[in-house]
């Protein structure tokens, strides 16, 4: 029984408020991020454990036990706030015979058995999280792990308003854009099914918010049947930074688009000019997978070769029709830009912010600029 142990008042005093763990967990992502160092996240819940009789004095031996386990270096803290505790590995070295994971886990769970009351102790559940996640190629319904995004997943009571308010907006404003518009999607229906063969909606797979899989809708503006390699060569490079077209002259940015696909159809050459091949995504706004306003959505070979930083532009928000890449020159702006933005974005967000984009795309829409 832990009452035997001698008391460790320095790193109890150091263990960390929910509020400060989500800050401090989201502050290592962004570390981990640009150093390329991992690091763990373990949680022990109590929430079976009886928080009447010994489960008062249970909670406090645990963060005892805890203390006793960990490195001074560790972050300790409540990530639900009484109930659920939290240890942050901070700089972990991933080289050795085991998981660093399975070690942890063994090294915390052997301790909590050999101090905590053994009647109390199995009913704890121990779960590790390691950053940054590894995307394996091989398991297509892999989403990213909601535990490492507490501020995310965990939304604050003062945004949770305004996320309703948001959701009201794109069931109401997109379903009010299909119904006006139904003569004219009716018209570029029968447009592209009189000039080429295939179907009318071409479906692709998108990553929406967390890299949750979705089928992303548009009208086909491609031949049927072609060809991805142009493309899957051209989102490398695009990433990569070495895609940009050079203007007709020195004075004309460069475009980071592909401009003369061979693969688009006449009609579909005008669909994308005028950006009307986009509008079967409000489809995707009505059913939850897309938003109005956000990100674009990538598609899954585009995501297997983003660097760790790109990868927050697709878990921190839902992707949208539109956003602030779209009425900021579009093509013209290069991937790590464009990237920028969609964090700019995901960091401020407000409904303002929602507005003035959403009063903005018609402009950009009508001018062309950068839609190819």
């Amino acid at each position: 029984m832990l009452s035997r142990m001698a008391p460790l008042p320095s790193r109890r005093d150091e263990i960390l408020g929910e509020e400060t763990l989500h800050a401090m967990l989201t502050l290592e992502r962004r570390r981990a991020e640009r150093s390329r160092k991992p690091f763990v996240l373990m949680l022990l819940d109590t929430h079976a454990v009886p928080k009447k009789g010994n489960g008062a004095s249970f909670i406090e031996d645990l963060t005892s036990v805890v203390c006793e386990a960990t490195r001074e270096t560790d972050l300790i803290g409540w990530y639900e706030e009484g109930t659920i505790l939290a240890v942050i590995y901070t700089e972990i070295n991933l080289e050795g015979k085991s998981p660093i994971t399975e070690v942890l886990h063994s090294k915390v769970v052997g301790a909590l058995h050999e101090n905590l009351d053994r009647r109390l102790a199995p009913k704890l559940i121990v779960t590790v999280h390691l950053f940054p996640e590894n995307w394996d190629q091989e398991r297509p319904d892999r989403v990213a792990d909601v535990k490492l995004y507490p501020e995310l997943s965990r939304r604050n009571p003062g945004k949770r308003m305004p996320l309703i308010v948001k959701r009201v907006i794109d069931v109401v404003g997109s379903g009010a854009l299909l119904l006006l518009m139904s003569p004219i999607l009716a018209a570029i229906a029968l447009a592209i099914k009189l000039t080429s063969k295939g179907p009318v909606i071409f479906r692709q797979e998108r990553l929406g918010q967390f890299g949750r899989r979705f089928n992303c809708l548009k009208f086909r503006t491609m031949a049927a049947n072609n060809d991805p390699k142009i493309h899957r060569e051209f989102v490398h490079k695009f990433i990569a930074g070495k895609s940009g077209v050079a203007g007709t002259n020195e004075a004309e940015p460069a475009v980071f688009k592909i401009t003369n696909d061979p693969r688009v159809t006449s009609i579909g050459r005008f669909l994308r000019k005028t950006s009307l091949d986009e509008f079967p995504q409000f489809i995707n706004v009505l059913k939850g997978d897309m938003s109005l306003v956000g990100p674009r959505p990538p598609v899954p070979y585009e995501f297997e070769v983003y660097d760790l930083w790109h990868r927050r532009r697709v878990l921190e928000v839902k992707p949208g029709v539109t956003g602030l890449w779209q009425v900021s020159g579009r093509s013209r702006t290069c991937f790590d830009d464009m990237v920028r933005l969609d964090l700019r974005y995901s960091q401020s967000w407000s409904l303002w912010l929602d507005l003035k984009i959403l009063v903005a795309t018609p402009r950009a829409v009508f001018t062309s600029d950068g839609a190819y």
